[in-house]
């Protein structure tokens, strides 16, 4: 599949919002390659997942620096999830970290916030893999995807401009994966877990990718093992998902394949959309 890196052309950034959502698998190990795609892309929003890192140790003064601010709800070697946006749409408000149900559930995998200067409430997410169907780890990915729907019931609206973005770990469809066989009765394609996604997508949520490309093998992760990049042997994972009044206005919907190749990447590549400015 060819790269699908948009063009910087400066008439679609003064006109559309971009937001992007990448799964960095390490802050530390990928920030000279974050510091770089920001520096390119500029995205007016950035949705980190597994930022693999505590509170205290996030490069909040660096983002600062390269014009973000930045919120992160981090836990030490795993998970953490964080909200990146460009300081002139002012600093982030409303910020929620984790599900807000009372539920002692210590894995930091949800933050979000209402970026002022864009009208918009956005959410980093980071679904549970699952690691097999049937064991414990698959029960609290179910679980996950439940107390996230009554999230979404509780404090959101699906009449708002709102954006849920980040790794779901599931592939919605079988063109959402290289081999359907293969991966049909796997955590990723088990029918409970695309039912838990599609119980988020009824709140009032819409795929945006596929909005733009309802048909098409595109695919956002492919495992460091056997070759799985060059091969093209990957899985659509990560999601911007947007109600019904947001999404009406994304215009163009990307996976960043480039950011995918070279050393040491992460092995999931970025999403990004583009949506019309409200008028």
């Amino acid at each position: 599949m060819a790269s699908q890196t948009p063009p910087t052309v400066s008439t679609e950034r003064d006109s559309s919002i971009l937001i992007a959502t990448w799964n960095v698998n390490s802050l530390r190990m990928r920030w000279d390659r974050l510091s770089a795609w920001l520096a390119d892309k500029r995205p007016d929003v950035l949705c980190l997942q597994e930022i693999k890192m505590q509170d205290a140790d996030f490069p909040s003064l660096e983002l600062h620096s390269a014009g973000y601010h930045a919120i992160c709800h981090g836990q030490k070697t795993y998970n953490g999830v964080a909200i990146l946006s460009r300081i002139e749409h002012g600093a982030p408000e409303r910020v929620e970290r984790g599900m807000q149900d009372g539920d002692p559930d210590a894995e930091s995998r949800l933050i979000v916030a209402t970026i002022p200067g864009l009208g918009l409430r956005v959410g980093s997410v980071y679904v549970p893999n699952g690691q097999a169907v049937g064991a414990d780890k698959y029960d609290y990915k179910l679980r996950w995807l439940r107390r996230f729907r009554s999230y979404l019931d509780r404090s959101c609206n699906p009449s708002e401009s709102l954006a849920m973005c980040g790794d779901y770990n599931i592939a919605p469809g079988d063109d959402d994966v290289h081999d359907p066989e293969v991966w049909r009765d796997t955590v990723i394609c088990h029918p409970d877990a695309r039912a838990g996604l599609q119980s988020l997508l009824d709140f009032g949520l819409q795929d945006t990718l596929r909005k733009v490309h309802p048909e098409g093998r595109i695919y956002s992760y492919w495992d460091y093992r056997g070759l799985s990049f060059p091969k093209n042997l990957g899985i659509r994972i990560d999601h911007i998902l947007a109600t019904k009044t947001l999404a009406e206005r994304c215009h163009k919907a990307e996976v960043d394949r480039q950011a995918r190749k070279g050393e040491k990447p992460s092995d999931h590549a970025p999403v990004q959309a583009w949506f019309e400015r409200a008028p």
